[in-house]
């Protein structure tokens, strides 16, 4: 898990919206021998989410947001990884976290033509998280969206992937889990699979196993080497949200699961980190579809401004409605 011949190897976490990359990425960075990891996560929305959840090397976090790192902030990729190597500090490995809807082809290219990336790093693996519970959905609607002349992402991902890390397998049956890595095989026979829960994976298991193969990836893309472009749906938005004043807890949460409930088919995913009123700890949030789970987090620091973020991903969301209804949650400061 260290420098290759004389190059940084740069391991690539990508995966769907929801398969628990930022939960993988963790386990990994809490495991003997993460020193000297740069992290770089790339969202989809404005607002940073999953930098605030990453633990463990907090001086090395570097957050891409407001676009996806495959198209509209490819070239901050690469300047990004040139200031990372230009630092006195020195770096052993980098860990990209892409965000759910990156296409992995223009991510391999920016690492395969780019001169100055050529020189300095070297694709390790490419690493899918695939979600059990999931996986036929985004699957299906990739489908429905390929068959409208857009991408299907998910399929992508998969059939890039050097390693596809089965996530959530408590959550499913035997027989369903079959299925799940038959549906993997048939889009990638050269793949590893690892089945795993809640993330957790030795880090041998996935970096610094040089798995990277460019003769694998041109089968699957034969134009990798040509200049790609990359669309996403029209329909597909997001919507960031900060709030500034503690949320009233029971309208809240009242309001969050019936949003969920109602427009669960639209969501891909939910993240949020809130200041909720009477709690001395930070409230951490996030779901898929209809699934929601919430617990508290870390406490708040003396001092610090209580200021919380919500990042919506779905399809046809009314950010106007969304951003009313969380405003209305916030808690009315008693009268003095």
């Amino acid at each position: 898990m260290s420098e290759t011949n004389g190059k940084v190897p740069v391991t690539v976490l990508t995966g769907f919206l929801g398969s628990g990359k930022t939960t993988l990425l963790n386990q990994l960075l809490a495991q003997e021998g993460a020193e000297g990891t740069a992290v770089i996560v790339n969202e989809f929305g404005a607002v940073g989410i999953d930098g605030q959840l990453v633990v463990g090397v907090d001086e090395d976090i570097i957050e891409i947001n407001n676009g996806c790192i495959c198209c509209t902030v490819r070239a901050d990729l690469v300047s990004t990884i040139e200031r990372l190597l230009a630092r006195p500090q020195r770096v052993r490995r980098i860990l990209i976290e892409t965000t759910g809807l990156a296409d992995p082809a223009p991510v391999i290219q920016s690492f395969i033509l780019d001169e100055r990336l050529r020189a300095s790093t070297e694709l390790d693996a490419l690493v899918t998280v695939v979600d059990a519970l999931h996986n036929p959905i985004w699957l299906a609607m990739g489908a429905e969206a390929e068959a409208a002349g857009g991408e299907n992402i998910a399929a992508e991902q998969i059939a890039f992937a050097d390693l596809l890390v089965l996530n959530k397998t408590d959550l499913v049956d035997g027989d369903t889990l079959a299925l799940r890595e038959t549906d993997l095989r048939r889009l990638n026979p050269l793949a590893r699979i690892l089945r795993v829960r809640d993330g957790t994976v030795p880090a041998a298991e996935v970096l610094g196993i040089r798995a990277f193969d460019l003769k694998n990836a041109l089968a699957i893309e034969p134009e990798l080497l040509s200049d790609l472009e990359h669309e996403h749906d029209d329909a597909i938005t997001s919507v960031a949200l900060t709030i500034e004043d503690d949320l009233d807890p029971a309208p809240f949460f009242k309001w969050l699961n019936t949003f969920v409930q109602a427009k669960g088919s639209d969501i891909f995913r939910i993240k949020g980190i809130v200041p909720v009123r009477g709690e001395a700890r930070r409230y951490v949030f996030h779901g898929v579809h209809m699934t929601l789970d919430g617990r508290p987090g870390r406490p708040w620091r003396p001092g610090e401004m209580r200021r919380g973020e919500i990042v919506f991903i779905g399809r046809n969301l009314d950010r106007t409605a969304i951003e009313a209804e969380v405003h209305a949650c916030i808690a009315r400061r008693a009268a003095a």
